[in-house]
């Protein structure tokens, strides 16, 4: 089983006219993704690698029967595409989208809440149940099929942890990449209790890094609710305070809030094992399986 995607999901592709949108697009349906739209106003009677464009995502979900959406957007145009997203009937939403402004995604996420769908992201790499489908653009060659869910914030980290558990033959149920700004959807304690739910994943691994708290939160949903066992590793434990590392969430406040040493704590004290390098992670895996 795997979660949010299979090869039952039906993609529309949200800017696929654009060079992005056009390449990655490809990149999907070459790795056997149902991409059976695109979605661009005033793009509409196009095709693109054969597939049907759309004006609006509305048009192309009831069109296709389509129930999920990659959006690969210009920052300044995504919040309006997540809207229009989220007014149509899919009901996933990957936002792969990097440097939309904060005050933006505040309203998208007021929007999200009055909805049941789930939205990935943004300036996330996406998600990948190997062998089935990806939505986004995460490499598919490192991933395999196999027993371990992943939840991470940084897309190369999700990259070296995958690979690294490919190479031990341990592989992933579904990978999901939730994006490193501070205002995202999908957040660590939504995944893990995807994974939770979950029959086929046997052990999760959850990467996380400097900035905000959900490393945390996740911390205690997993003492207070988790049966399945669960990994970790915890990046930018260099970082200097106050200091933005790679992603817009990832700064450590003067108060010590958010540093990895109080993530990996908790962590701990949740009974996760915390690796300090990719490697060590793959290793906790196969002593929790």
């Amino acid at each position: 089983m795997s979660v949010l995607v299979d090869d039952d999901t039906r993609v529309v592709v949200q800017g696929i006219t654009g060079g992005e949108g056009e390449f990655h697009a490809g990149q999907m349906i070459e790795y056997g993704t149902n991409v059976v739209a695109g979605a661009v106003p005033g793009r509409g009677g196009e095709e693109v690698h054969g597939v049907p464009v759309y004006d609006t995502v509305s048009r192309a979900a009831e069109a296709e029967n389509a129930d999920a959406s990659v959006v690969l957007v210009p920052p300044a145009f995504a919040a309006d595409a997540l809207f229009e997203a989220l007014d149509s009937p899919v009901d996933l939403v990957v936002a792969i989208t990097e440097g939309i402004p904060a005050q933006d995604m505040a309203k998208v996420y007021k929007r999200l809440s009055e909805t049941d769908t789930h939205l990935i992201g943004p300036n996330c790499p996406g998600v990948i149940t190997p062998g089935e489908a990806k939505l986004g653009i995460l490499p598919g060659n490192i991933f395999s099929s196999g027993n371990v869910g992943l939840i991470s914030r940084s897309g190369t980290l999700t990259y070296q942890v995958v690979d690294n558990l490919t190479d031990r033959g341990l592989g992933q149920t579904t990978a999901i990449g939730i994006g490193g700004d501070p205002i995202i959807g999908t957040d660590f304690v939504d995944a893990l209790s995807l994974f939770e739910d979950d029959p086929a994943t046997d052990a999760i691994v959850m990467c996380g890094e400097i900035g905000g708290s959900d490393e945390e939160e996740a911390a205690e949903y997993i003492d207070a609710n988790m049966d399945t066992p669960v990994a970790g590793f915890i990046a930018g434990r260099t970082a200097p305070p106050g200091k933005r590392m790679g992603h817009a969430g990832a700064i450590v406040s003067g108060s010590g809030a958010g540093t990895a040493e109080s993530k990996i704590e908790a962590l701990s004290e949740a009974g996760v094992p915390v690796g300090d390098t990719p490697e060590e992670v793959a290793d906790n895996v196969e002593e929790l399986l």
